[in-house]
């Protein structure tokens, strides 16, 4: 069969784009091997062809696999072209009678017009193929499979004759009132077994009474229970008897429980629809007619509406069991609501039933559209016994997983799934966020491993959970309110206690199953279980399949309640709130025990409870990390063993400063429980036994402010003085010898603590008059997790844009999105008007995406939104408003950034929803008041008043940062550029100290000199700005504690370019707007491994005075380029010698004088866009860096100008074969490239074919028909990503790419051929380095550089009339198939000699060769080589391909498109004589009548030469006339030809040749 389908698909026409294939194979069920869109090339094709295996299974259900087809692959989704009239073709192998019925299936598969070919063995039923076929001719019969190549001849020429006319889908206005479409929805749930036979009867007799037929009554019947099951659809049968036939085998289903809402909502998708039968949109009455027995357990009151909203009349009809208000509800008016005792009484509802029906009127109807919100789903975490008792069970263990995440709704985001495998200790198989499809999550679940040890710890394991998986960083969704469900299996008694985990999970909502089997402790499970009935128990585990029902009734009946915590406003003085804040850093390993019974002592000396005393332990070395926050625990035992059970953390350095910080942000809280603002003192007791590697200043002032009691206790290795520093008066820091020794500082440390008293906290309102407007950014999250939300957001920032002053210039907006990366939808001055910013912010699409990284979009507002170039008015007073809309918990740390953007005064309110973290909200907020919470988006409209009385009374003081007449020429703003790559590392230290003695002699202070260190290798690290220190101790001490960072390459462009953007900045303490001389100091000992130039230009443009020094590896000519002026480029031989260039740097600082800067405004002409096209190495080396690549996509993208129509991007990976992601033309929206290159997946394969891959761009992408606009000069840019070298040669692709006029980057990592990589790109320059992938962030902005820089001169092509005769192009097109393979080196001969005989030259002869098997290869172009030398060189290294079979059709067709054009040096318009020598040595299996027409008409002049096995009058029709086929015996006797071939070659003449334009008119049909 696998062989069959190979020969089949060798036929097709896939490369091209005209055919498509898909494959699936079946069983019991189908299984789809690739969809109709999965490939795009034969190759791929045949190759997962080729690696097919056989699925086994019984019994075989060719209905259901026919039914899978209509539904899931007949499908625009999967590819299907049907509703643009592309012919469909199904080709069945089946070798058996089928276990289900065919009919429905097949006759739905006929209306939708597929062509249906049936091809059965012995086994099969010839009748029942005969029912599946188009037609029954088209059924085909063979007694083996190895028989199949006799049918397949007959199979081709039916498929080749196929024409189908698919008939569209449009309304049609006419109404035909003697018909209706009726749809019976029959309840089979396990209640009306009894019941279902009377329900059958009466559809009988309500079916005779209809007047069935195609163009009258249509019938349809639908059962459902849990869900819904078509038995036959309103187009699968045209008569009375057949329809009776159909409900008389009417089965009842079972099941439970009764989804009657489900059921009416897929009715609504997928029976009143066109391509089911349903009339609806030609005016036809659309009846549903449901018949239950009780109440429906899910909610019916959506889909019911919808099925109103459609036009669809729906009668319900109920037994006693049923609920009655339930019916009237989704009947279509009170009166459609009928009743009957049991279902037995049905007949006496005829009449009503009649009358009803006849009630109903034909309408032509208006498609309407319904939003409903999709309900939010589950996280479902499985618990897996693993140890050594469950070695035989586990395999059922595993089948039960797969069974019960077949029933989850995985792959439409609703449910997510994690499975953990636990003895000993536990260990995740994958986490909540790891898949996002079910298909990722069945696969990895059928390779689990028994992970076996002992003892079984089902308490630990329950802990983990609760620690590690139900977190938002593991993808748990229980902030946001999703229900939390685990299914624990468990094969034994828990060798640890589960109380304390058990209860944990409770109280945080988790809803927990347990199943055990015998050997299982039933009182423990019941315990662990959500309440005793979630313990379930079978005798073993293969018995799982038995409780599944049950298990999945109750995890879908599942609400679950979360209770908001609200502060409380009364204040009592006797109580306060204690933090203990332990240095858990290296050094105190042996006096942590001391430390951990001093905190215990002191927590039994308090009075603890909720209203009373509060406590809170936080551990820092390098970092803080809380063990519990102060309203963890409301009493003292639990604190106290809280405390026992702390553990020393360890780490390097000592950063006191941070943890002070950290405390103050993330502790002292509202919603961390501190009662600050209820006027409740606070306290935070140090406990340290080092001096911080960090400053402590700030904090420590920060917390005072805060009214924070600090008291620091140290040892003798602490620092006195800074302990004296960060306590809140002197005599609040203690000291002790050793921390063993803390009790003896007990009694001060209580006399202090009884010297804090209570502090009415008052707000403070400041009323000022309102300022002359607002610059107002709003930050909207559009990460994955608000799709369902986004459309509420969008609207809320209309309706507060609507409240603004835009027009009169006093307000203006700005809109970003967010989610890994943040996206400028536009910038504060893109928009003057109201109107404008309301249309875009109208036009909003959800970005998508994840992680959720609100810390980087902060930051990058920062840097890139509030500054005056994007429009911000910071510096002239204006007020800066940002209004966040947060759905989630960020996924990096918004510390830094919140912190930086309150230093610049911006006022930020964040609005967050139920999945957000309040905590985070509040400390980006500007204050605690100014964090709002919602339960979900579309409830913003109830905080919109809020946030607006907030916005109105905002008044900042700022002081504005104008630049001052007045020039104090004693001041200047000086940077120092260090080189710290991997070649520095010996002068490092000389470079530390030459700039120490230099920093000595500047008279630094805020208003005189400051002064910045910056580092550098691949990447710049800034040491300190210049407004960190004041002083010029201070950045002594900083200099003094510079590092060597090391690393390579030197990219000193990068550099350069990084302290323009974000050291000579505002924001960063440079004054050069206010006039203060700007300098760079940059010393380096090597060349750059980048371009310095745009960067070195840029700072001279900025008035930044640059001297460079170098040691002799540095390159003389960059200093001097990239210095002011060359004189200001000094040079030593080793970085030791850098005293001796001091006084000659002293001579070029003092020449620097003040200039008032005056900001110019450049306009330059915005190119009219680029064709940008990524290259993405999709080898098996690339598999662990492909991430970091496909990120680097989507970074330059997000730089790119799409959405203006400017700028075009395609993506191509490659291994062996070439794969377009998308073409140039397939998006036209920035966010629809994005959504793609997030989900592009890692092709694999090998080898690594980067010259074929080249050529695939040249011949296929940079094409008008792919979307190029090469032709209307727009520059062409191709960024090649490689990670090795290529196996193929690049050299004649590369140079076709350079002659076409694309600008080639290519960027290789540590695998990759320098050399190789210069060769491609356009010049050697743009070829760019990294180490590993992920470094690509390290060249970005070099590359953009780079391509911003382009321009393109595009010569376009137009025929010259000037013909000369002395020239001719010649292609040789060799066969390299499987049967030339011993002729290949005569061959190869006589094309050498045929070279040499020729007069080879750019303006005389120009010669190409192609290679042919399958498919064609260009060894070489006609315009790659200008020598005969060159050519004979190239002929000599040709090798033979092989393959089979011999296309010789396809490869002419290939020359015609690809050799004899234009761009590959053909001189054909030009009057040039054009020639092709073919070498064959057999028969095309394909035809070559069309090409070779096509390449006469083209003036083409073919030579054939075939040997005797080679067929001769096939050679006669593709040469250009008879006498130019010759013929030899072997390849071996081709100089017997020679002569005549001259001869023929002598004939040629050349021709004017007149381009031909032909005008085609296009109508487009409305």
């Amino acid at each position: 069969m696998r062989d069959f389908v190979q020969r089949v698909v060798e036929t097709l026409s896939v490369d091209d784009s005209k055919d498509r294939v898909s494959v699936v194979q079946y069983s019991r069920d189908p299984a789809v091997q690739f969809y109709l869109n999965t490939y795009t090339t034969k190759g791929e094709i045949l190759d997962t062809v080729r690696g097919l295996r056989h699925k086994g299974g019984r019994p075989l259900n060719t209905g259901a696999a026919l039914q899978y087809l209509r539904d899931n692959i007949f499908t625009a989704s999967a590819g299907s072209r049907r509703l643009e009239g592309i012919p469909q073709v199904l080709i069945l192998l089946s070798g058996g009678r089928s276990f289900d019925s065919v009919d429905a299936p097949s006759s739905a598969l006929k209306q939708m017009g597929v062509l249906t070919f049936a091809i059965g063995s012995r086994g099969s039923d010839s009748r029942e193929l005969q029912k599946i076929s188009h037609e029954p001719s088209y059924a085909l019969s063979v007694s083996e499979f190895t028989d199949l190549p006799s049918v397949q001849q007959q199979l081709q020429a039916s498929v080749e004759a196929v024409v189908i006319d698919v008939t569209p889908e449009t309304p049609t206005p006419t109404v035909d009132t003697a018909k209706k479409d009726v749809v019976f929805l029959l309840d089979g749930s396990d209640g009306t077994r009894t019941g279902f036979p009377a329900m059958r009867d009466f559809v009988e007799r309500l079916v005779e009474k209809l007047n069935v037929g195609e163009n009258k009554d249509r019938v349809s019947v639908v059962q459902f229970s849990r869900e819904a099951e078509v038995h036959f659809y309103l187009n699968t049968y045209k008569t009375t008897d057949d329809i009776v036939d159909a409900v008389r085998g009417l089965r009842h289903r079972g099941g439970r429980p009764l989804n009657t809402g489900a059921a009416l909502q897929y009715v609504r998708d997928n029976v009143f629809t066109n391509s089911s039968g349903s009339r609806r949109l030609q005016g036809v009455p659309q009846m549903l007619i449901l018949l239950t027995g009780g109440r429906s357990f899910d909610n019916v009151d959506a889909p019911a509406s919808a099925l109103k909203q459609q036009g669809v009349v729906v009668i319900g009809i109920g037994t006693r069991t049923a609920d009655s208000r339930e019916l009237q509800k989704l009947s279509y008016e009170p009166s459609f609501a009928l009743s009957v005792s049991e279902f037995t009484d049905l007949p006496s509802v005829q009449e009503q039933l009649s009358s009803a029906m006849g009630r109903v009127r034909p309408t032509t109807m208006t498609p309407t559209v319904t939003v409903v919100r999709q309900p939010s789903g589950r996280d479902v975490v499985f618990l897996l016994d693993g140890s050594d008792g469950t070695r035989t069970g586990f395999a059922a263990m595993r089948d039960f997983v797969q069974r019960v995440v077949e029933t989850l709704s995985v792959d439409d985001s609703k449910d997510r799934v994690s499975v953990v495998q636990y003895s000993r200790d536990p260990a995740v198989q994958f986490y909540l966020n790891t898949y996002t499809t079910k298909g990722e999550i069945l696969d990895t679940v059928r390779g689990l491993r028994h992970k076996g040890g002992r003892p079984l710890n089902t308490g630990a394991a329950l802990q983990y959970l609760r620690d590690n998986i139900f977190t938002a960083s593991a993808g748990s969704r229980r902030l946001e309110g999703i229900p939390q469900v685990l299914i624990l299996l468990s094969g034994g008694r828990s060798f640890d206690s589960v109380d304390a985990p058990s209860s944990a999970l409770k109280q945080m909502g988790v809803l927990t199953f347990a199943i055990g089997s015998r050997g299982s402790d039933s009182r423990e499970l019941q315990k662990i279980s959500h309440e005793p009935s979630y313990a379930l128990s079978v005798s073993e585990f293969t018995d799982l399949p038995s409780v599944q029902q049950q298990l999945q009734a109750s995890v879908e009946a599942v609400v679950i309640d979360v209770t908001p915590e609200t502060p409380t406003p009364t204040v009592d003085t006797a109580k306060k709130d204690v933090v203990f804040l332990l240095d858990g850093s290296d050094g105190t390993r042996t006096g942590f025990p001391a430390m951990r019974d001093f905190v215990e002592r002191l927590v039994e000396k308090l009075n603890v409870g909720e209203n009373k005393d509060r406590v809170s332990v936080v551990q820092f070395s390098r970092e803080a990390e809380v063990h519990f926050y102060l309203n963890t625990y409301k009493t003292t035992d639990d604190i106290v063993d809280a405390v026992r059970g702390l553990r020393h953390r360890g780490g390097r350095p000592l950063n006191t400063g941070a943890a002070l910080q950290y405390v103050r942000d993330n502790v002292f809280t509202n919603s961390s429980g501190s009662r600050r603002l209820q006027g409740v003192p606070q306290m935070l007791i140090l406990l340290t036994g080092g001096r911080s590697f960090d400053n402590v200043d700030a904090p420590a002032s920060a917390l005072k402010q805060q009214g924070v009691v600090v008291i620091g206790i140290g040892t003798r290795t602490a620092d006195s003085r800074e302990l004296q520093k960060l306590s809140y008066e002197p005599s609040f820091a203690l000291s002790v010898s050793e921390f063993t020794d803390l009790p003896s500082v007990q009694e001060q440390l209580s006399s202090a603590m009884g010297r804090v008293r209570p502090t009415t906290m008052t707000p403070t309102v400041t009323v000022v008059r309102q300022p002359s407007g607002r610059d107002v950014v709003f930050l909207l999250d559009g990460s994955d997790g608000t799709r369902t939300g986004f459309a509420a957001m969008r609207d809320f920032v209309q309706r507060v844009v609507e409240t603004l002053s835009v027009d009169d210039s006093k307000d203006r907006v700005s809109v970003v999105q967010y989610s890994r990366d943040p996206a400028v939808q536009f910038y504060l001055n893109t928009y003057t008007t109201k109107g404008e910013i309301l249309d875009t912010v109208r036009g909003l699409r959800h970005k998508g995406g994840r992680p959720l990284n609100t810390g980087a979009a902060l930051q990058y507002l920062r840097d890139n939104i509030f500054t005056a170039s994007a429009g911000s008015r910071r510096l002239e007073g204006i007020p800066q408003v940002l209004i966040l809309l947060s759905g989630g918990r960020s996924f990096d740390s918004v510390d830094a950034p919140s912190s930086a953007l309150k230093q610049m005064g911006v006022l930020t309110f964040a609005i967050g929803s139920r999945g957000s973290d309040s905590r985070e909200l509040q400390k980006i907020s500007h204050e605690p008041s100014y964090a709002l919470s919602v339960s979900e988006f579309t409830d913003l409209p109830s905080v919109q008043q809020q946030l607006q009385a907030s916005v109105e009374a905002v008044v900042i003081d700022v002081t504005p940062e104008t630049p001052t007449p007045t020039v104090d020429t004693a001041k200047k703003d000086v940077v120092f550029l260090l080189d710290g790559s991997d070649g520095t590392r010996t002068g490092f230290p000389a470079m530390r100290d030459f700039v120490e003695r230099l920093v000595e002699k500047l008279n630094v202070g805020e208003n005189k000199d400051r002064v910045s260190v910056v580092q550098f290798s691949r990447e710049a690290e800034v040491h300190f700005y210049l407004n960190t220190y004041k002083t010029t101790d201070d950045i002594v001490d900083a200099v003094r504690g510079l590092r060597h960072r090391g690393g390579r390459p030197l990219n000193t462009g990068a550099a350069l370019q990084y302290v323009r953007d974000n050291v000579f900045t505002n924001s960063s303490g440079s004054r050069r707007l206010q006039g203060v001389p700007q300098m760079l100091i940059l010393l380096t000992g090597g060349r750059s491994f980048d371009n310095v130039d745009a960067p070195a230009s840029a700072l001279k443009q900025q008035g930044v005075v640059v001297i460079g020094i170098g040691t002799r590896t540095a390159d003389s000519r960059e200093l001097q380029k990239l210095s002011y002026e060359p004189s200001f480029a000094l040079s030593v031989s080793e970085f030791t010698d850098l005293p001796s260039v001091q006084e000659q740097l002293s001579s070029a600082m003092g020449r620097v004088r003040p200039t008032t800067m005056t900001p110019t405004v450049t306009v330059v002409r915005q190119p009219s866009g680029r064709d940008v096209v990524f290259l993405l190495d999709g080898s098996d080396g690339t598999r662990t860096g492909f991430a970091a690549m496909r990120d680097f996509v989507q970074r330059v993208v997000e730089t790119l100008s799409v959405d203006d129509s400017k700028d075009r991007v395609s993506v191509v990976q490659y291994s062996r074969d070439p794969a377009v992601q998308f073409y140039l033309n397939t998006y036209t929206t920035k966010g629809e490239i994005l959504d793609t290159v997030r989900g592009l997946r890692h092709k694999g394969g090998r080898p690594l074919n980067t010259g074929a891959a080249l050529q695939y761009l040249r011949d296929n992408i940079f094409t008008a028909s792919a979307g190029s606009r090469r032709l209307e000069g727009i520059p062409q840019v191709l960024i090649l990503l490689s990670g090795g070298r290529s196996f193929d040669s690049v050299d004649a692709p590369s140079s076709a790419l350079k002659q076409m006029g694309v600008l080639t980057f290519a960027i290789g990592s540590r695998g990759s051929d320098s050399r190789e990589l210069q060769k491609i790109s356009h010049e050697p320059s743009y070829a760019l380095s990294v180490s590993e992938f992920t470094d690509l962030p390290s060249v970005q902005q070099q590359l953009q550089a780079s391509v911003e820089a382009v321009v393109i001169d595009v010569t376009p092509e137009t025929p010259t009339p000037t013909v000369d005769t002395a020239k001719k192009d010649v292609v040789f097109l060799l066969d390299g198939s499987d049967g030339t393979r011993t002729g290949f080196p005569a061959m190869r001969d006589f094309v050498e000699r045929l070279v040499e005989k020729l007069n080879v030259g750019e303006n005389k002869d120009r010669v190409s060769v192609v290679q042919f098997s399958r498919e064609a290869e260009v060894h070489f172009y006609l315009n790659t080589y200008k020598t005969t030398d060159d050519i004979v060189d190239a002929v000599r290294g040709l090798r033979h391909r092989g393959g089979r079979p011999l296309n010789t059709g396809a490869a002419l067709q290939y020359v015609r498109d690809n050799v004899f054009t234009n761009s590959s040096g053909s001189r054909r318009l030009q009057g040039v004589p054009q020639m092709l020598i073919l070498l064959t040595g057999g028969r095309s299996f394909d035809n070559v009548d069309a090409p070779a027409s096509a390449l006469k008409q083209q003036g083409v002049v073919v030579i054939g030469i075939g040997t005797r096995t080679a067929d001769s009058r096939e050679l006669q029709k593709l040469s250009y006339e008879p006498s130019f086929a010759l013929s030899v015996s072997e390849f071996t006797d081709l100089p017997s030809v020679q002569e005549q071939l001259s001869s023929a070659m002598g004939r040629v003449r050349p021709t004017t040749m007149i381009p031909s334009v032909t005008v085609l008119v296009s109508a487009d049909i409305e």
